[in-house]
């Protein structure tokens, strides 16, 4: 009994130092410590108008505005008078008829007052608003106007391009298989086939003692031997950025040349066109005018004569004399004039 009673007397005494102690009162605060080290700075944000003065800016804006008036793109007039108001024409022939198919995948309609490309034609509104942003309003492979089984890739922003720079119609054998074809004034590949023979695929690939190189093999079907690439380098010598008129410069980063004859591939490729030309007169299928030059005659030919024909105007058109694609562009030429040579008309 003594011993519980000594137990509780022990309990009550810790209770009561328990609470003794919590019942003290804090001191006063003693001095403050040394302040601690530095943390690393961290890194201004940009100003707000500067990612936007690297394009907008009046050196900038006026050199590209003046480099875009000296192209063919800027002008336009003829075929914006031609064809810019009509649907069936889109989306080439004029800035409206370019950002309805850009935007709606398709042209609504005719246009009412179509006008000549701008700036805003190939460019849309921004995207990302940093210096990188070209807000392209197309820059994916391209589905062949002419043939919807291929597919265009010129790489990069080159694909804008290829919307409009390309064939608009199969060649002949293509088109309509047989014995003979109708030609008139709009057979051919349709003024810009470009990113066809960039490609090499969709022309008249008549048999003939030289093999046609792989689809998509040329050298200038990559990123910086490419549509933009060779067109839109940097703008010196009246050549180059948004004048589109290829600067020898960008060749010779590729190649060791004067000038754009490289290899002598120009002055072969125009040899070889007179000879075609002149040997389509021989046969019937074009005629000269002294004040018109050369033209077609419309009228139904063997098949392999509308074949030369639509090779012979799709190769003047593309003015590049063989440039944008030599082996391709060669074997054409090569296998057009020895079928024409070959060629016996029925007596």
């Amino acid at each position: 009994m003594k011993y519980v009673s000594f137990l509780k007397l022990i309990c009550f005494g810790i209770v009561c130092a328990f609470l003794a102690t919590s019942c003290v009162k804090e001191g006063p605060m003693g001095p403050a410590g040394t302040d601690g080290q530095d943390g690393q700075d961290g890194m201004d944000g940009m100003d707000g108008n500067v990612s936007c003065l690297a394009c907008h800016n009046s050196d900038n804006i006026e050199s590209i505005q003046g480099q875009f008036a000296m192209s063919g793109h800027y002008a336009g007039a003829a075929a914006v008078a031609y064809a810019g108001a009509q649907a069936r024409c889109a989306p080439c022939h004029s800035h409206e008829q370019f950002v309805q198919y850009a935007e709606l995948g398709e042209v609504a309609g005719d246009i009412t007052n179509p006008t000549a490309w701008q700036c805003n034609t190939c460019h849309g509104l921004h995207e990302t608003f940093e210096t990188t942003d070209y807000a392209l309003r197309l820059d994916e492979p391209v589905v062949a106007a002419s043939d919807n089984s291929t597919v265009l890739d010129m790489k990069g922003n080159s694909n804008l391009c290829a919307n409009c720079h390309q064939s608009r119609s199969k060649e002949p054998l293509a088109d309509k298989p047989g014995e003979t074809f109708s030609v008139n004034a709009r057979t051919g590949p349709h003024h810009g086939p470009q990113a066809n023979l960039v490609a090499g695929v969709g022309f008249a690939e008549i048999e003939g003692s030289v093999a046609y190189p792989e689809p998509n093999s040329s050298y200038h079907l990559n990123e910086t031997a490419s549509c933009t690439g060779c067109h839109m380098g940097e703008f010196d010598d009246k050549k180059g950025g948004h004048s589109w008129i290829a600067n020898l410069n960008s060749c010779k980063t590729c190649h060791e040349t004067e000038d754009y004859n490289y290899g002598g591939t120009q002055t072969d490729v125009a040899i070889k066109l007179d000879l075609i030309r002149d040997k389509l007169v021989e046969l019937g299928v074009m005629q000269v005018d002294e004040e018109e030059g050369y033209s077609v005659v419309q009228g139904t030919y063997p098949m392999v004569l509308a074949r030369a024909y639509y090779n012979w105007i799709g190769l003047v058109e593309d003015r590049s004399l063989g440039v944008h694609n030599p082996k391709y562009i060669s074997a054409l030429l090569i296998n057009t004039l020895e079928a024409l040579n070959a060629y016996q008309p029925e007596a």
